[in-house]
């Protein structure tokens, strides 16, 4: 019987300002949910957040498979969820129904989070404004509206805490998965990562003015990838966007790009430090990236 389902824990977050405001951080600027379940402003470089819209969902991606809508994630949707369910369609991929929930959900990144963090995120969208939104159901075609089913699985036991960030790599790891670094930075065949092309760059994204980008290779090759960036380097891009006034942000001519760079310039220096920490310390994959 698919998909695998596993009862939701018996969960009571306690929605403390400590845990509030860390799961604003990991929402808007980690883990990228207010990204994906809010709207982006494609008038501007990188397409920042609209914040005023900021769990509303509607987002529509549209894939070789189907078509699919990220969901209102406001109170007014999740008011009858219990936070064992949200938690459990964070890191098993089912909705409080039991049906299953295409991998753009990235559970299989969230499953990883500390418990700690998994329950701030939860703490925080429980603050969101409520708004009453319908958004359309999303649509997979044959048979890939059956293959979903067999996606998700019970998630093991999340770890109590995250790695302590003295250990550099581990937690740099930390955050790159919660961050699914991966997913965009990996190319794919059929839906599937290459084998020895992780975080090499080379995936394709078609771009809303009818142009294709590819992700850049972010392994540590001298010659194709970051290998010779400094960290210094790597956190001024994030934060020279992050840090630009408005009117900079506008496009005039320039085309976007589908990174968003000034969500993810929201994180703290130190964090993006350990996220290069951990990149710099992958397999070299010499892979060049058409630009």
């Amino acid at each position: 019987m698919f998909p695998r389902i596993a009862p939701p824990p018996i969960l009571q977050v306690p929605r403390t300002p400590e845990r509030i405001a860390r799961g604003q951080y990991l929402s808007r600027h980690v883990a990228g949910c207010s990204d994906c379940h809010g709207e982006r402003d494609w008038t501007k470089y990188s397409a920042p957040q609209i914040r005023e819209r900021e769990g509303h969902g509607g987002m529509a991606v549209r894939l070789g498979v189907g078509t699919l809508y990220a969901p209102n994630i406001t109170p007014v949707r999740l008011s009858t969820w219990t936070d064992g369910e949200v938690l459990r369609a964070m890191t098993s991929g089912v909705s409080k129904d039991g049906s299953p929930l295409f991998p753009l959900m990235p559970y299989d990144a969230y499953r990883q989070m500390s418990r700690e963090d998994a329950e701030s995120v939860i703490a925080f969208i429980r603050t969101l404004p409520p708004v009453t939104r319908d958004v359309p159901r999303s649509q997979l075609n044959f048979p890939y509206n059956l293959i979903v089913r067999t996606m998700p699985s019970p998630a093991p036991p999340l770890p109590e805490r995250a790695p302590d960030p003295s250990n550099r790599v581990a937690y740099g790891k930390y955050l790159t998965t919660m961050a699914s670094c991966a997913s965009c930075h990996t190319k794919m065949k059929r839906g599937q990562p290459i084998p020895g092309m992780a975080f090499a760059g080379g995936l394709e994204f078609r771009t809303r003015s009818g142009g294709v980008q590819y992700s850049a290779n972010i392994t540590p090759d001298l010659e194709t990838g970051i290998g010779r960036w400094s960290v210094e380097q790597f956190v001024a891009r994030f934060k020279s966007v992050a840090d630009a006034d408005e009117a900079s942000l506008a496009l005039n001519g320039r085309k976007n790009t589908e990174m968003p760079w000034r969500d993810y310039g929201g994180m703290k220096t130190e964090d993006l430090a350990e996220i290069f920490t951990y990149l710099k310390s992958l397999p070299v994959v010499r892979h060049a990236v058409a630009r």
